[in-house]
């Protein structure tokens, strides 16, 4: 009986509570605020009853000591909180490029974003990173302006940016009441209303006046603005706005609603986090404009018998839809692995089915996540984010759902590491740990790999830079009590040819009894960029029996692994079988394996192999006095300098660099610049080496599988 009144009470809420929910993420470029703006979002929803700071470590996103420590953030972090009754769950991720994967992950599972902006840095390359992942995923989005306050900030110049670098549709729906140390407030133009913070620190809360005379022109400029786009957008409003006719505020809203949810227009809020003054408009916007979980189309999946594609609504009717985005390793209740609950109705003690894996797990605990504070809840239903104990073989990316109607997620696409170092543990106990932490980091991390060299006896890491392994062995030290030592960082360089050759792989054994035979011909050729290798098969007329095809292409898969010119990964190389033989007797699965791995290195030879190094974008923001230094320091990097721009009282120099070139880097523009200068960079694209580096290369790695 209780079960039945539990059903019908979860059926009964299901349409309000969904309507209230609101799942969002706070994106931004490093510095930008975001972890203060979430921080403040949370003191004014009641949720903290002290506000923390970042430059003192006592934000309370920023649980980790690493990210107290260095005042970024490093992993995203989940809570939730109410305004005006609506359930804000929250995810808070990273800007550093470094820990880009927990921004692609937090994404994958969210309804809306709010991208946070610097008023005086404006639109950065961390921030077109993000918008790039928020835009492959959908995600309506809102912008604020942080950081009004400061000297240099230009509300209209960011606007402008939006425009020109995100390609986007940028929409003020409020505008600044001054700028820099006159910042007082914003001009709602929906309401036509001026909202003036009371105090400097603006916890005094604002009040609500008339237009000041001196901006009236101006904030009519940009409320006829606002119709227009919203007209552009919106049927409602263009068939009000043709015939000249009234739009009340409530209007405008919903209009603003719709257009915001079909990522027709971006609205724009602008405040000063750090001294309390815009944040509860960005709440009030964040419950108007960003969508509910009703509001985005259902999730869409396969069926991982027949593939054939599977539609769930949103409901707790339907049976149960969820996806993993991230595992954590917690110190007191073990593993714990986020997930987004899609459809359906979880609860702990049940038995769940991961469809990738094709493996029953059983569910312990749900837990609401606070940052690092669990709070233990009787049930998880769609449209909640939750942490869940108790799955032991489900990794990030993996959908959970009833055996009895699997369904299978699109997996989240990650991007490859481009740094490597080699780690010795420093005792015999540590070596007994090593691998215990390794495995657990990563778990965590998808981006964050291991792999054992058996020609030098070595473990490798590899990551997404130098800040990204360092945070790794801090962790290794400090939550798995592991010390180890590491060599300096390596590049990941990659592989791939420059012309297209023919190549046979013959690999005949015969000891007397059965011998082994598998021969094929490839072709082999450079492939588009970013595409891996890429297998195809040609055979017709059963030259090879079809079922050795599978075994030729694990072949040259592993073949791809360690390329020939200095043993690297091959990249961006596509092989077709086009022909081969057999023997009735003699051939088999391993034979034309091995036939793979002949054929493909001897593709390789034969088509001018060559090495390939990670390129980044960089930018670097120097005052004008140093420029002159930092642009020498850059040329002798080999960095390929693309543009100098102003910026108040600084320059903006980007440009293309070489990773193998900028190790250290961070140190050095110190030096030469008083500490007063600083710089980004985020992998971009591969580019072959110049010859005299890839001879030194090929030297120095003493694995060169060429012989000349």
């Amino acid at each position: 009986m209780a079960g039945l009144e539990l059903s019908d009470e979860i059926k009964m809420t299901k349409d309000t509570r969904l309507e209230n929910i609101r799942n969002i993420g706070i994106i931004a470029h490093i510095d930008a605020g975001k972890t203060t703006t979430t921080e403040r979002i949370l003191y004014f929803a009641g949720k903290l009853y002290k506000i923390g700071t970042v430059d003192e470590g006592t934000a309370v996103m920023d649980w980790m000591p690493q990210e107290q420590e260095r005042g970024i953030t490093i992993t995203s972090a989940a809570t939730t909180c109410f305004w005006k009754d609506k359930n804000i769950n929250i995810i808070d991720t990273p800007g550093h490029v470094d820990f880009t994967v927990e921004v692609e992950r937090s994404l994958k599972v969210l309804d809306g974003a709010v991208i946070v902006l610097c008023a005086v840095g404006g639109v950065q390359p961390q921030s077109e990173t993000v918008w790039r992942q928020a835009d492959k995923y959908h995600v309506p989005r809102i912008a604020f302006i942080n950081k009004m306050d400061r000297t240099g900030a230009d509300f209209y110049h960011v606007v402008g940016q939006m425009r020109e670098r995100l390609l986007t549709n940028p929409v003020p729906l409020q505008i600044p009441i001054g700028a820099e140390g006159d910042y007082l407030g914003v001009i709602d133009l929906i309401t036509m209303k001026a909202i003036i913070y009371k105090g400097d620190e603006g916890k005094s809360g604002f009040d609500v006046a008339d237009i000041p005379e001196e901006l009236k022109e101006k904030a009519n400029h940009y409320r006829h603005n606002l119709i227009e786009k919203l007209g552009e957008a919106d049927e409602v409003i263009m068939e009000k706005y043709i015939h000249e006719k009234e739009i009340s505020p409530n209007e405008l809203q919903e209009a603003t609603r719709r257009a915001t949810i079909g990522g027709k227009i971006i609205p724009i809020f602008c405040g000063a986090s750090a001294k309390n003054k815009g944040i509860q408009p960005l709440l009030d916007a964040i419950v108007d404009y960003l969508p509910c979980p009703l509001d985005i189309p259902p999730i869409k999946g396969t069926d991982p018998d027949s593939g054939d594609e599977i539609t769930r609504q949103t409901s707790v009717d339907e049976s149960l839809t969820s996806l993993v985005f991230k595992i954590v390793s917690d110190p007191f209740v073990g593993r714990l692995s986020y997930a987004r609950i899609y459809s359906g109705v979880l609860k702990p003690s049940e038995h769940v089915y991961n469809s990738r894996k094709g493996k029953e797990e059983r569910i312990g605990k749900i837990l609401k996540m606070h940052a690092n504070k669990q709070e233990i809840v009787d049930m998880a239903r769609a449209g909640d984010i939750v942490a869940l104990v108790g799955l032991k073989d489900t990794t990030t990316g993996e959908t959970i759902c009833k055996e009895d109607h699997p369904i299978m997620i699109e997996s989240i696409h990650f991007p490859e590491p481009v740094i490597s170092m080699a780690i010795e543990p420093k005792t015999k106990a540590d070596q007994e740990k090593l691998g215990m932490a390794l495995n657990k980091l990563c778990d965590e991390d998808p981006t964050f790999r291991v792999k054992y060299d058996k020609e030098t006896g070595q473990t490798i890491i590899s990551g997404m830079g130098e800040l990204h392994l360092e945070i790794i062995i801090d962790r290794m030290f400090r939550e798995f009590s592991v010390a180890a030592s590491v060599d300096k960082p390596q590049v990941a360089y990659k592989e791939t040819i420059t012309k297209t050759s023919r190549a046979v792989g013959k690999f005949i054994q015969q000891s007397g009894g059965r011998g082994q035979y598998g021969h094929v011909v490839l072709d082999v050729a450079p492939g588009q960029k970013g595409t891996g290798v890429v297998f195809e098969s040609k055979i017709i007329g059963g030259a090879i029996p079809r079922e050795f095809i599978s075994s030729v292409k694990e072949g040259v898969i592993e073949a791809a692994q360690s390329g020939c010119v200095a043993g690297y990964p091959v990249d961006d190389v596509d092989v077709k079988l086009v022909d081969g033989s057999f023997h009735e007797v003699d051939s088999s699965d391993l034979a034309f394996h091995m036939a793979g791995i002949l054929g493909f290195n001897d593709g390789m030879k034969n088509g001018s192999a060559v090495l390939l190094e990670p390129i980044m974008n960089l930018e670097v923001i120097t005052p004008d006095n140093y420029m002159g230094d930092v642009i020498g320091d850059l040329s002798s990097r080999r960095v390929k300098i693309e543009s100098i721009d102003d910026r108040g009282n600084t320059k903006v120099i980007k440009g293309l660099a070489p990773l193998s070139e900028m190790f250290g880097y961070a140190t050095n523009l110190r030096s030469l610049t008083q500490g007063r200068a600083s710089y980004t960079m985020e992998p971009s694209f591969y580019q072959e080496v110049p010859r005299n580096l890839s001879e030194k290369i090929i030297e120095t790695s003493g694995r060169s599988k060429l012989r000349k």
